[in-house]
């Protein structure tokens, strides 16, 4: 022991610094004071924090470890039930992955700077300061909340050791770098932060939801909401003494927070209109439908009646072209059958013999056994036992798998196809709704989730441009990577709002208005809702995530849909909305010339803008805003 502490050196300390443990134990509060620290260890340099309580200041700190991509142990009394493993949000909060100096879980850590990988700094409004530490393996420390000040302190004695290159985008955000290290000319995409190494998050996500949540969106949390960008020209190392290094903005008492927030403008107005009424004056005299644009101008604007659905759908979900005619559709409807039910027989007629031998088809059928009998069993269609609409759920499941054979079945397929049964009441039409409909998300299911990985992604971008604040408070409390949202983004808010309001939801939504992302637009209408309950309350991890668990069917459709489209006309009508953005509402593509001029974006915008109708003529990606009566 004498001879590590004969080779430890103090180089910067500062107290005041809380750790935030959201840890709710009656022995142990959630927020504890202590000391952040710079110290050498063998000439090894590495940030430390420690508690006030800890004696013996130069005793050196527990290193901070990695699990080798694992989250730690979760707590064995957490049993999700009978729900699908996705469909909880667990509120289950497990000790970090920071090995305590006590058995009594004190949470000192040790960080070499040589593993530091980022740090990011802001402020709430209500004065308190805090840093968010990444280490090169991809794991959040706690953020760490300076109370007293000291952070401009710290980062310049940090250089001392490292090189903290600012993010071209958000001069929040520090990348760290050795001083004798080329890799700061490193293209920032060439990072892989979204990496995860080709793993199986699907099965990991059911068989585990909790650590593949906390565990395979941990390297993204605090990145996910674009900080890191390419720059325009590569960087150079620079030496901590250079001039031309980052200035570190001034924060005693106060420092000016720096941002890359844009001025969006007022928020609009919105009004919900009625649902589409009338089908037939839309149709000519061969029954091809007539303007069909505006039919989904109008299903945006109200959705549709009760009555009109079961035709409406087929056409909003692809089984029939807009442009068809009765006799067309007959003629569909007649080889859509047939193929079905070839498809139906090809796993009716399997024996039990060649099903033992078959575990992929064994795997699908007792996965949708299992499913079928918990979904929507509320509702009448599907309620009792032996009920014919339990039946028929798994045998258009059990086709699909015979329809898409990469894909099979996954859970939450039958949250999407329980409505679109319902409403058509047909084995065969439902069928083919279900593949519309899985035209649209099939990527939410697949293995990779590089899907929900880029929606989580870009939900992050919207929420900050849209409310930085509230962003800077879910990184504080380690919900900014929005792993919450998960479930609402992978099977379309299906378990957030009533039956009857998912109906309506969905159409609108699949007009594909006023663009292809507006689900999450939907989202953040949901999180901005809920921005007074978050900040400025005492929630901490455990308690942000019970509390949007427990959203389920108290949200408001109409407000939230009001919501999101008044979000939208707030973002298209900005002059500097930022290119990620924009991408992301469809109004640029991401394979756009980064060369075209902000003039020449901001007269397309206005162009949009000006428009009163002609949705066709905006494309697909997106609409003008519609006028109101």
């Amino acid at each position: 022991m004498e001879s590590k502490v004969e080779n430890y050196k103090l180089i910067f300390e500062k107290e005041g610094v809380y750790l935030h443990t959201n840890a709710k134990r009656s022995n142990q509060d959630t927020t504890i004071p202590g000391f952040i620290r710079i110290v050498e260890r063998s000439g090894e340099p590495a940030l430390e924090w420690s508690p006030l309580e800890d004696e013996g200041r130069n005793a050196p700190a527990v290193l901070y470890t990695k699990k080798d991509g694992e989250g730690g142990e979760e707590d064995t009394n957490f049993d999700p039930g009978y729900e699908p493993d996705w469909a909880v949000i667990s509120t289950v909060k497990k000790d970090r992955e920071y090995v305590p100096v006590k058995e009594s879980g004190q949470w000192s850590f040790s960080l070499p700077l040589s593993e530091l990988y980022s740090l990011r700094r802001a402020r709430f409004s209500l004065g308190r300061n805090f840093l968010v530490l990444t280490s090169r393996g991809g794991h959040p420390l706690p953020p760490l909340h300076f109370h007293r000040g000291g952070t401009r302190e710290l980062l310049r004695a940090l250089q001392r050791y490292i090189i903290l290159a600012s993010s071209p985008v958000d001069g929040r955000l520090f990348l760290a770098y050795p001083l004798d290290s080329g890799a700061l000319s490193q293209s920032f995409d060439e990072l892989q932060l979204l990496d995860d190494g080709g793993s199986d998050l699907v099965s990991r996500f059911i068989q585990d939801p909790y650590a593949t949540t906390f565990g395979g969106f941990s390297k993204v949390t605090n990145f996910f909401r674009g900080a890191l960008r390419p720059p325009e020209s590569p960087h150079h190392p620079r030496g901590p003494q250079d001039p031309s290094a980052p200035s570190l903005p001034d924060e005693e008492p106060g420092f000016e927070l720096i941002t890359c927030g844009v001025e969006l403008g007022p928020r609009p107005e919105v009004s919900r209109g009625k649902p589409l009424d009338k089908w037939e004056e839309f149709l000519d005299r061969e029954g091809r439908v007539q303007h069909p644009e505006r039919i989904k101008e109008l299903v945006f604007r109200g959705g549709i009646t009760p009555a009109l659905r079961k035709e409406a759908w087929k056409f909003l979900l692809g089984f029939y072209p807009w442009n068809s005619t009765a006799k067309e559709r007959e003629d569909i409807l007649r080889v859509k059958t047939d193929e079905y039910f070839r498809m139906k027989v090809q796993w009716k007629s399997v024996s039990e013999e060649q099903e033992m031998r078959n575990s992929l088809l064994r795997g699908y059928r007792s996965l949708i056994e299992r499913d079928v009998n918990r979904t929507d069993r509320q509702n009448t269609f599907f309620s009792g036992n032996d009920n014919p609409g339990l039946t028929l759920l798994h045998d258009v499941l059990m086709t699909y798998c015979m329809y898409n054979f990469d894909l099979g079945y996954v859970q939450g397929m039958s949250d999407l196809l329980a409505p679109l049964l319902f409403v058509t009441q047909n084995e065969v039409e439902s069928f083919w709704c279900l593949t519309g409909f899985m035209e649209l998300v099939h990527q939410n299911f697949e293995e990779s989730q590089e899907a929900m990985k880029q929606q989580l992604l870009q939900l992050s971008i919207l929420l900050k441009a849209l409310d930085p604040e509230l962003c800077d408070y879910l990184d504080s409390q380690d919900s900014g990577s929005l792993c919450f949202c998960f479930r609402w983004l992978l099977i379309w808010f299906k378990r957030e709002f009533s039956f009857e309001d998912i109906l309506t939801l969905w159409e609108v939504l699949w007009t594909r208005l006023p663009c292809d992302n507006f689900h999450l637009l939907i989202a953040c209408s949901i999180l901005e809702s809920q921005r007074g309950e978050l900040i400025g309350s005492d929630h901490d991890f455990n308690t942000i995530l019970k509390h949007i668990n427990e959203l389920t069917m108290k949200l408001d459709l109409q407000t939230v849909l009001c919501g999101a489209e008044a979000i939208y006309l707030q973002l298209v009508q900005c002059k500097e909305l930022p290119v990620r953005v924009q991408e992301v509402l469809g109004l640029r593509s991401p394979s756009s010339s980064e060369e075209e001029s902000p003039d020449t974006e901001s007269s397309e915008t206005q162009h949009l803008l000006s428009q009163s109708g002609g949705a066709a003529a905006a494309g697909p990606a997106c609409i003008p805003p519609p006028t109101y009566p």
